[in-house]
């Protein structure tokens, strides 16, 4: 004979717990909670990955759009910056275009000379 005893109810409570906030019979039927709670939890696994890409994503996106106005491609500004020995990562880069326009365009000419000297 099957035991149903404290830690089944236990999974069971924790279950119902992480489906607060769902919609219908997702949220308090254990059942349907159980299939959408363990598809939310693969869910957050997968996008806590594709979150820093898309961060990542966004900073090139900025960087771009802040040297073209300068005559340069997203490439070229990270080529010269490697070559004039600038190590500042794509976040602070990109933080930079946005809030420090002049200190952007003082990067941008320190990538533009490291390139002409080459």
């Amino acid at each position: 004979m099957r035991v149903k005893g404290p830690s089944s109810r236990k999974f069971k409570k924790k279950i119902l717990k992480l489906a607060k906030g769902f919609r219908g019979q997702r949220k308090n039927v254990y059942r349907r909670a159980k299939e959408y709670v363990f598809r939310a939890l693969q869910y957050q696994y997968r996008d806590r990955r594709q979150r820093k890409r898309e961060f990542r994503k966004l900073w090139i996106a900025r960087i771009n759009a802040a040297v073209r106005p300068y005559g340069m491609s997203y490439s070229k500004f990270m080529a010269g910056i490697k070559k004039a020995g600038i190590d500042l990562n794509r976040k602070v880069m990109a933080d930079m275009a946005v809030r420090d326009p002049e200190g952007f365009a003082q990067l941008i000419s320190r990538a533009k000379e490291a390139l002409a000297s080459v």
